[in-house]
């Protein structure tokens, strides 16, 4: 039966691009994003003309039972969940803490932290009875740093961190690699950067001179989540940065 990578999160960006290269490497690529069913069926439709297996289903992550359901679904329908790749994001804008509202500052909470939570503590002990399995969390720089007006993500985030680090001491014994990865500068992709820059602004960086570079492309990232499943245990990574070659790194700025 052919594995299955599980990605929630699979937009444009490296969700999209990591499904795309777990496809190639002979995953059947499960991918859930929230809206846009068009641009799913799309990425799918691509996968598939490459000669990969994929499906898509849209998941609202914050909602009770939807990711636990999900992951029971593809488990009967699809096949075991090798991989998961946990890519959903939490920003939810820069604000100031007199400005961030608490069901705002809560919905960061649910997106970067619960709803992983909830992935894991349905998924892990199907890949404990098994023996095996892989879950790779994208995290951002908010998980090592705080900053004015990110109240709610480095919250998020640093949870996240946390709760990564937590699941490896449960389950790294058990044979279940979990890495947290975190991504520490821009990407190229338009439903993330492009949304919080806005499309014009968006695009003037990416034809600046050098942007090719200077900005994370989401397909080099995919080969890195790759790389991740498929290290040999003797030698896990649980946890790396990612950046352009000239971005200062997290500790530097």
């Amino acid at each position: 039966m052919q594995p299955v990578c599980l990605i929630i999160g699979a937009g444009a960006g490296i969700g999209g691009h990591a499904a795309k290269r777990f496809a190639q490497g002979g995953f059947h690529a499960a991918l859930c994003r929230r809206t846009d069913q068009q641009g799913l069926d799309q990425l799918v439709a691509t996968i598939e003309s490459s000669g990969g297996s994929a499906s898509g289903y849209l998941l609202n992550a914050v909602e009770e039972n939807t990711i636990e359901e999900r992951i029971r679904a593809v488990e009967a329908e699809v096949g075991p969940i090798e991989v998961v790749i946990y890519n959903l994001g939490a920003q939810i804008g820069d604000r100031a803490l007199q400005d961030t509202p608490a069901k705002v500052f809560e919905l960061g909470w649910r997106m970067g932290t619960f709803g992983l939570f909830r992935t894991a503590q349905t998924v892990c002990p199907l890949m404990q009875q098994r023996g095996k399995g892989t879950l790779l969390v994208t995290s951002s720089t908010a998980a090592v740093r705080g900053n004015a007006g990110q109240h709610s993500h480095a919250a998020a985030m640093g949870g996240r961190r946390m709760l990564c680090q937590s699941l490896n001491a449960q389950y790294g014994p058990d044979n279940i690699h979990v890495s947290h990865i975190i991504i520490d500068g821009p990407v190229d992709a338009p439903d993330t950067l492009g949304k919080m820059l806005g499309a014009e602004r968006f695009q003037q960086l990416r034809d600046t001179t050098g942007a090719e570079e200077g900005l994370l492309q989401p397909e080099k990232v995919a080969e890195t989540y790759w790389h991740l499943s498929q290290q040999h245990r003797s030698a896990w990574t649980h946890e790396l940065d990612l950046r352009p070659y000239s971005s200062l790194p997290w500790w530097n700025h």
